[in-house]
């Protein structure tokens, strides 16, 4: 019996252990040498022979390795990896060992590896050395470390032709939306450039499409290609004919083609593929990984609030339940244990909300393939029950009435709904055409909704539905911005919040930078008598009152608390009397509160007391959460101050608050917790385990569900989404880490053919290590004959905001072109292989440094404060901005002002009202929105624009002066590009429809439906949606997919703006200067001063 068991035991082992060798793995971004392939799987490296096999690890750091490519000799393998925190190049022998760092960049944007040169060294793509932020190539010695820029602004990978003498490059890194068969102004092409030519030449310029990732064999360019609608495999000659497709294959595309003596391994899907040239018939390459699959071990969750859903406090207070990472929990109050009440793994449960009086709790659950309500015990002991099975689209937190026979709820589809639990029954209570309903709440007899809705002219407003009638009413007008409805406990009035303390804090247009109405504070809460003859709480007591018509009674003071079972029974009595209303002359029975305006949000009312979130600003800031007493002659109270939210429970005795990283839970007495650790909801033992396999499973077609739900087009662009979720669905069974979901959702998401859809973020295994190298704001040049680092240039900034200057351009420390940087902190910079060793961590702090002056080779010291290298990035791209803005001056002759907008968010606004105003009044103008990354300040800009001076002012001494304020009366010209996006690209689109003047430049980067990233997944990752699309007045869609398209079309070319060049600048200060010629936009000639009628006769 024993041996029989042993060896069930030993064919148990034997099993198990073919299953983990078996087991394939989601395959990336391949490498081949001879008969060696290095690729990335479970975020390390791997080695395999191209006839598949065991897999050898080579690599095992918690951060992901990427972009391996193995040297000509086949001895070294180069790739990027974040071991210190930025993504720099590293380089290890094939064969495994030590990896050795070759580059400092730094950059927050990262590197990557695009392969080797003839002669052994390493290239790689980076923004480190372009002042504007361009993706560029650098070759680095694996030795020496010597640094040299391939002499293209733009270009993203190459392969050198035959002898070197030239290269073929994709000129352009590959835009960042996760978009297939994309046409727009950013895609990659391929251009050719030889030593010594004067400039690049385009070799794909037949295809509007991408054509990107060249590589270079017996006189062909080969390079992936989706010209037939899928990326695949072309070649051609090295002069751009004889078009040849290679591979055709359907449903995934190649990605990552690496070749080597007439072979290319690539990623399809999941898998590798490798074709022979000499019979391009692609083959798996059957890799087998040798690896216990760390990544899909069960993972605790030991940090919760890290991925908080939702929270509700049951009617008695003794319990929270929470939502967090898709489980649903519930949390003692006091003491007790924490329940874990959903289990399953590979559902995704969220939006929890107690059932009044109940044990119950409501929560939204994927399990059937859709959004549902659920019903769950809180004691986690029973079944759950499904209460809605009719979902189609997504759906948004339940809102259950007081005696938790209904519950509201809305979705994506601006529908209201109301459910019957007892029935089990949902029907449609509204619809909205504008924005979708929100601020739910339910009266305490359970016989009607409060809600809000935005009207046509996108007021909100508020409107209550009810039971009985089925029918809804709206109790604030369209005139004024009406939300937050609660009503009081008693049943006679309803309150809200409205914007109508209208108090601009600037007084008039007069003064610097054109000053605009800015209205602060101008929230204000107001009630709403529900019948006739009602007197306010508020309101003084007089010889004709009592002081006790609306009293209410306190929760504590009450002269009746000397029995609990008493208020007990008051208050069921409470929520059992039904509530009457009198429509009739409903909007005129309101008043206002007395309290002061503010930025309020959220008003709540409980039994004694008026709730709600005051934030620091209208634009948002930290939030107190106050209370105000429902009596008259009383002030607010700041209960808690810097909240994330706030509830109260069902019967508004309690009041949950989340405060950084924690809950709290206390009476809704209108004061805070007088001890704030004993108000804590105790987090201890709260820790669970997930399943990441399931979980990434669910994420895929949680994915996929919010893309079909969130998308502006409910036909998903022709797309058939059910299929496209059938083929890449299986694939999720060979993910074995965060990363490769993250691959698999975005060739997921890319067949919809849209732009602003982001693949980003979640539960990724990482290391903390943060270690970024700072920067002297310098170009800095190795040279062992002189003893250190020779200073060649110092990036300039603006010299009207010295608080940006260069570190060595500061006063004090006053480190000229020609110096030589021999020691930091006292080491011999020549002691180390990079000079940027010396400078890791030190951003900020003093640093002390030798240098030799060049004029009189004095050695002295000097100390320094690095910045950072994103602060370096920052200043090699003001001194583009600088220079652009001194050859417009110089040029054009001082008529001519220069803008440039880096992006269209709030600093960006600050940048226009710096640079505008100080040219408003020259005769030209250029709005450079070059490389603009976009935001949704374009209106703000183009109104600006638009103002014209329609009369002048003439004081008795002086110049004249215009109305409109600073209206720009002269010439303007927008100068756009490839990298110009989003909201870049509607300013521009804006500016020429508007009639303002011409759009300089090339085609933009076509992203103009509007993105929404509410979308997130159960681990705080997100796949954006794109949401919101844009016609013009024509009926047709605009910008999305193709970009603006310039009425003057000029290109940067990659050589010629390497060496200096801006063509494109160039041709809009020329366009300018002709045009002022033309019309030069003088300011009108004084008029003769009259002589009045009445002075003529005295005369």
């Amino acid at each position: 019996m024993e041996i029989r068991s042993l060896i069930f035991l030993l064919v148990g082992l034997l099993s198990t252990a073919e299953m983990v060798v078996a087991e394939r793995g989601y395959f990336r971004r391949p490498s081949i040498h001879g008969d060696t392939i290095v690729f990335t799987a479970e975020g390390d490296l791997w080695r395999v022979s191209a006839a598949g096999g065991n897999a050898i690890r080579l690599t095992s750091h918690l951060e992901q390795e990427l972009d391996a490519a193995i040297s000509p000799d086949g001895r070294f393998v180069a790739y990027s990896a974040s071991y210190e925190g930025p993504r720099e190049v590293y380089v290890l022998p094939i064969d495994g060992g030590r990896p050795r760092r070759i580059t400092y960049d730094g950059e927050t944007s990262g590197v990557r590896v695009r392969g080797w040169s003839p002669e052994g060294r390493v290239l790689y793509a980076t923004r480190h050395f372009s002042t504007l932020p361009n993706t560029q190539l650098v070759l680095v010695h694996p030795d020496t470390l010597e640094q040299e820029r391939v002499p293209l602004a733009q270009a993203s990978d190459a392969d050198w032709t035959p002898k070197r003498s030239g290269m073929v490059f994709t000129r352009l890194a590959k835009q960042s939306s996760s978009t297939k068969r994309y046409h727009g102004g950013s895609v990659e092409n391929l251009w050719h450039y030889y030593d010594g030519q004067p400039e690049a030449i385009p070799l794909t310029a037949d295809y509007t499409g991408t054509s990107r990732e060249p590589m270079i064999w017996n006189q062909r360019v080969y390079f992936a290609s989706d010209r037939d609608g899928t990326m695949n495999l072309w070649s051609m000659k090295l002069d751009g004919t004889d078009l040849q497709q290679i591979t055709k294959h359907k449903g995934f595309d190649v990605m990552g083609p690496a070749l080597d003596d007439g072979r290319i391994v690539y990623q399809l899907g999941a898998d590798l593929m490798l074709v022979d040239l000499a019979d391009p018939r692609p083959s798996v390459v059957s890799i087998k990984l040798v690896s216990d699959f760390e990544h899909t071990r069960e993972k605790w969750i030991e940090e919760p609030m890290d991925y908080l859903d939702s929270y509700s406090l049951s009617t008695d207070g003794k319990r929270l339940a929470v939502a967090a990472r898709g489980h649903v929990f519930v949390l003692p109050t006091g003491s007790g244990r924490a329940v874990q009440v959903t289990r399953k793994q590979g559902v995704r449960y969220r939006s929890v909300s107690f059932l009044p009086g109940s044990n119950e709790i409501l929560a939204l659950s994927d399990e059937s393939g859709e959004m549902e309500f659920w019903q769950f015990n809180a004691r986690g002991n029973t079944a759950p029950e499904q209460l809605t099975d009719n979902g189609n689209i997504f759906r948004y937190a339940p809102n259950p009435s007081p005696d938790g026979k209904w519950f509201a709820f809305t979705d994506k589809n601006f529908h209201l709904w109301i459910h019957d639990v007892e029935a089990g029954k949902t029907r449609r209570i509204d619809t909205s055409d504008m924005y979708n309903f929100y601020d739910l709440q339910w009266s305490h007899d359970s016989q009607w909704l409060a809600y809000v809705a935005n009207g046509d002219n996108q007021m909100s407003r508020v409107w209550i539905w009810n039971v009985k009638e089925q029918t809804s009413f709206p109790v604030t007008t369209e005139r004024t911005e009406s939300y937050s409805p609660t009503w009081s406990p008693d049943g006679k009035w309803l309150y809200f919040l409205s914007d109508r303390n209208l108090v601009s804090s600037v007084r008039s247009p007069w003064g610097n930078l054109q000053p605009e109405p800015y209205f602060d504070k101008r929230t204000q809460i107001f009630q709403l008598a529900l019948r006739n003859g009602l007197t306010s709480p508020f309101l003084a007591p007089n010889e004709l009152l009592d002081g006790n018509d609306d009293e209410t009674p306190d929760a504590e003071n009450s002269k009746d608390a000397d029995s609990k079972g008493k208020r007990d029974d008051d208050q069921k009595q409470q929520n059992e009397k039904i509530i009457e209303i009198e429509l009739k002359g409903i909007t005129t029975r309101i008043s206002r509160l007395p309290v002061a305006a503010g930025n309020y949000d959220d008003l709540v009312a409980s039994k004694s007391h008026l709730y709600w979130a005051s934030a620091s600003s209208v634009s948002g800031g930290s939030e107190s959460l106050m209370s105000l007493e429902r009596k008259h002659d009383t002030e607010p109270v700041t209960v808690m101050s810097d909240i994330k939210s706030f509830e109260l429970n069902s019967d508004r005795s309690k009041v949950t608050v989340r405060k950084s990283d924690s809950l709290y839970v206390f009476e809704a007495n209108g004061r805070g917790p007088s001890n704030m650790s004993k108000a804590a909801v105790s987090q201890n033992g709260w820790s669970f385990v997930i399943d990441p396999v399931a979980e990434w499973k669910q994420m895929l077609i949680d994915a996929w569900r919010m893309e079909r739900d969130y998308f502006y087009d409910p036909n998903l662009h022709g797309a058939n989404w059910k299929e496209l979720l059938d083929r890449h669905l299986p694939l999720v069974e060979r993910v074995t880490d965060r990363a490769e979901l993250n691959d698999l959702i975005e060739q997921l998401c890319g067949e919809l053919e849209a732009l602003h859809i982001y693949v980003r973020g979640g539960d990724h295994r990482s290391d903390d290590l943060s270690v970024f190298p700072s920067s002297l704001g310098a170009v800095l040049r190795k040279d062992a004959q002189v003893g250190g680092y020779v200073v060649d240039h110092i990036y300039r900034n603006d010299p009207d905001y010295p608080d940006e200057l260069s570190p060595l351009a500061r006063p004090e420390v006053d480190v000229k072109v020609g110096s030589v940087i021999q020691t930091i902190n006292g080491v011999d910079v020549l002691s180390v292989d990079h000079i940027n060793r010396l400078l890791r961590g030190q951003a900020g702090r003093q640093v002390l440094l030798t240098v030799k002056d060049f004029d009189n080779e004095a050695e002295r010291d000097v100390i320094v404060q690095p910045i950072r290298i994103s602060q370096e990035a920052a200043l090699r791209y003001d001194q583009w901005e600088l220079t652009r803005r001194e050859q417009v001056e110089k040029v054009g002759n001082g008529k001519i002002g220069y803008v440039h907008l880096r992006a269209m968010g709030t600093a960006d606004i600050g940048r226009w009202a710096r640079d505008f105003y100080p040219v408003f009044h020259k005769q030209g103008l250029i709005v450079d929105v070059r490389h603009n990354r976009g935001g949704n300040i374009d209106s703000w800009i183009l109104e600006k624009l638009l103002r014209q001076a329609w009369f002048y002012w003439k004081p008795r001494v002086g110049k004249p002066y215009w109305n409109m304020q600073h209206a720009f009366r002269g010439h303007i010209v927008v100068l756009c590009n490839e990298k110009t996006a989003s909201d870049g690209e509607a300013f521009s689109e804006g500016f020429r429809r508007l009639g303002l003047g011409k759009v300089i430049g090339t085609r933009t980067w076509g992203g103009e439906i509007w993105l929404s990233i509410n979308n997130r997944l159960v681990d705080t990752g997100f796949s954006s949606a794109a949401q919101t699309g844009v016609y013009g007045p024509e009926g047709e869609w605009l910008i999305e997919g193709h970009g603006v398209d310039p009425d003057i079309v000029v290109d940067n070319r990659p050589h010629q703006t390497f060496e200096g060049k801006d063509a494109q600048l160039e041709a809009a200060i020329g366009y300018l200067i002709d045009r002022i010629k033309e019309d030069p936009r003088l300011v009108p000639k004084v008029p003769d001063y009259p002589v009045r009628p009445g002075q003529k006769k005295t005369r």
